[in-house]
Formats: structure tokens, C-alpha cells, sequence
């Protein structure tokens, strides 16, 4: 097995892409069997949709639970992750009173999604303060669980942050929401293709994680699991054929969800393919060469502003940093200027935000990468900074 260069990928070669974590990217051969997919259900729509997508769903079902740790009957494709969580944001029963805890690190979407529902019940949403730079796992732990109380009745926390870009240490947190009677909900929408997975051993009750960034699955493609004895308490988004199906597949759970009216399927499928390349690669290595990339990329903007990382810099950090680091940049920089810059006139295509009031640069190293793009980038921010 080798792995894969630029060349396996459709991206402009004119860009030095470094935001893989936005939307991902797909390789040639993914974006043809995807193509070939659409194709097949053009030429007899009726046949593809209404006699073979189900068993083709069912197949891809079961290559994509092998690959996250699960049965086959405890997953559904959803086309993302904020779709997915909105689904469990609106199946649930919440009472004036009761808390859902998370931390001030969560998605933009996802903090909306559960402000919303808690107005409409007189529940509390508490975002819990996870002050930068993040020291080690056992404080970020106890910083959470001091924030639960009685009243709390979910916990919501990122696996990997997204403004922030953090491997969050939420096994322990799940455990410890698990005997408390507390439902566990995990975005993991950096996850899947990025550091390891396996969602019955991670303990939650619910996991929602992207296939279309680092599996480099075509755009659309998520999944969305959760733990059996809470399947129930799900309702779907849309009511479709699943719900009281004729023909019923053994997973309610899955009939439920699965079916949702016409659409084009073809991004779910196309996984397997996504999947196909991950396995047929040197996977292991292109994460490995994407934390190097990403961790000496971060040194050397830091060397540039002098400014000091938000997670530990010694011994190389693979604790909080996997492939996306989020950077520091000084006070006075506008965001939106520099990212604009740094695209029209570096063609250096990377995410610059606030969160908070820190400014931060995000940079992404997976498979298309390689040692250069980091150095055009630092280059970049010389001449612009």
C-alpha cells in the first residue's frame, strides 16, 4: 500500500488547500464511483430507488458500522451531522428546569439548535468555560462534570472541537453521564478517518460524526448511531414509508429514519467507495504525516507572532491536536481581511476566525498534503502580518 498525493485528488492544483475540515475533499476515483452511482439511477429511476436502494443502503450500512465500531442496525446515513443532531434536539423531553450541559467550544449550528429547543421548553443551555490554553485531560473532565447538577438531563460535547479544533477526552465524561441517568450526545463530525473510532467502546448514548471530510466521502454523507435502549425516544425529522413499513427490514430504528422521501442516495453509497480508499492506503501514515504537518505548522506561525498555542506544545501533542490545529493570531487582526488576502493573493485557501475574541487560524493536513503547503502558508502570513 502507498499513500495517496495530490494527484488522487480533484482540487484545483493552482490553491494550497489547507481546509480539509470545512467540507473535506474527494479523491478521482470516490468522485467517479459516486458519478457511476447517479448514472445507474438515471438510467432506470424507478428500479434503483424503488426495488434496489434498500438492500444497496443496507450494504453500505454495513461497511460503514464495521469501520466506526457498531452494528449495522444501530446506524443511518444522514446528510450531516447538524441534520442528525437536530433530529435528537427535537425528539427529546425537556421540562422547564432542566439543564443540557456542553462546553463553549461546541459548532455554531449545533449551539443554536440547542439554544432554541431550551427556549421553547424553559430549559437551560449551560456552556461551560474551557479556558485556553487546555491543560490536561483530568481538569477539562472535572471543569464539565462541576457544571452538572440534578436538573441536567443531557450532555452535549464535541469529540473534535471545530473553532478550536480540540480532541476532547469525552469517554470518562460519557461513563460518568451513563450512571448518572444523564443521555450522552457526542459530535463527532471531525472523527471518522481522523484519530480512531469506535463508538460502543466510547460510551455515549448518541454519536453523530461527517463522512464527507476525513473519509473524503462525497458531500452529503454523515451517519448518525445510537445505543439501542434509547432508539425509541427518537423520532424522525420526516414521516415517511419506514414509519409502519411493509416491509420492515428488522430495525425499526433504521426504518425510521432511513427513508425520507425522494432523494438522491448516491453521496451515501458512494462511502463505500471513500472507504475502499482509506483501507487500500497507508491510512496510519497519512494521519501521522498529517499531525507532523499540522503541529510543525503551528510552531512556525507561532515563532512568526510570537504568541503561545492553546494546547500544549511538549511532549508533541497527540493528547488535544490530530490533523487540524487552531492557531493564535494577534488582537488586532481582522479575519475576514486576512483570509481574503491570503486567498486572492497567496491562493492559500484557509479558515481565519473569532472565537471569542481570540483570533485564530485553522490549518488541515490529510492526504493531499504535503510539507509545502505549510511553508506557503507561513510565507504568506510573513509578508501579510
Amino acid at each position: 500500500m502507498t499513500v495517496p498525493s495530490r494527484d488522487d485528488f480533484l482540487l484545483d492544483p493552482t490553491i494550497v488547500f489547507l481546509n480539509h475540515g470545512s467540507f473535506g475533499a474527494v479523491p478521482r476515483g470516490v468522485f467517479a464511483a459516486y458519478q457511476e452511482l447517479q448514472m445507474q439511477m438515471e438510467r432506470n429511476p424507478v428500479e434503483w430507488l424503488g426495488r434496489r436502494a434498500d438492500s444497496l443502503l443496507a450494504d453500505a450500512r454495513l461497511r460503514l458500522a464495521s469501520f466506526v465500531g457498531a452494528s449495522a442496525d444501530d446506524v443511518v446515513f444522514f446528510p450531516n451531522p447538524t441534520t442528525a443532531i437536530n433530529m435528537v434536539v427535537n425528539s427529546l423531553e425537556l421540562h422547564r428546569g432542566d439543564q443540557v450541559v456542553t462546553t463553549d467550544h461546541e459548532y455554531g449550528a449545533m449551539d443554536r439548535t440547542w439554544r432554541k429547543r431550551c427556549a421553547t421548553a424553559a430549559a437551560e443551555y449551560v456552556r461551560v468555560p474551557i479556558p485556553l490554553p487546555v491543560t490536561s485531560a483530568a481538569d477539562f473532565i472535572e471543569r464539565v462534570w462541576d457544571s452538572v447538577t440534578p436538573r441536567t438531563k443531557v450532555l452535549f460535547l464535541s469529540h473534535i472541537t471545530s473553532a478550536t479544533a480540540l480532541i476532547f477526552p469525552v469517554q470518562e465524561l460519557c461513563r460518568r453521564a451513563r450512571s448518572a441517568g444523564i443521555l450522552a450526545v457526542v459530535d463527532g463530525a471531525h472523527v471518522p478517518g481522523h484519530i480512531a473510532l469506535d463508538v460502543e467502546e466510547l460510551g455515549c448514548d448518541i454519536y453523530t460524526g461527517a463522512l464527507h471530510k476525513w473519509v473524503c466521502a462525497p458531500k452529503g454523507s454523515s451517519f448518525l448511531w445510537a445505543r439501542r435502549e434509547v432508539q425509541s425516544m427518537l423520532q424522525p425529522l420526516v414521516v415517511s414509508w419506514g414509519w409502519e413499513s411493509d416491509h420492515p427490514s428488522g430495525s425499526e430504528f433504521v426504518d425510521h429514519h432511513e427513508w425520507q422521501g425522494t432523494r438522491d442516495l448516491s453521496a451515501f453509497l458512494a462511502t463505500s467507495a471513500a472507504l475502499d480508499f482509506v483501507a487500500s492506503h497507508e491510512w496510519s501514515a497519512v494521519q501521522a504525516d498529517g499531525h507532523r504537518r499540522t503541529m510543525a505548522t503551528r510552531l512556525a506561525v507561532n515563532e512568526l507572532t510570537g504568541l503561545e498555542s492553546i494546547s500544549p506544545d511538549e511532549p508533541i501533542d497527540h493528547e488535544w491536536i490530530g490533523q487540524l490545529a487552531s492557531i493564535r493570531l494577534p488582537q488586532a487582526v481582522d479575519v475576514v481581511a486576512l483570509q481574503q488576502r491570503l486567498f486572492n493573493e497567496y491562493r492559500v485557501e484557509v479558515p481565519v476566525h473569532r472565537w471569542g475574541n481570540q483570533p485564530l487560524l485553522r490549518v488541515s493536513f490529510t492526504a493531499h498534503n504535503t510539507d509545502a503547503d505549510g511553508e506557503a502558508l507561513v510565507a504568506a502570513l510573513r509578508a501579510v502580518l
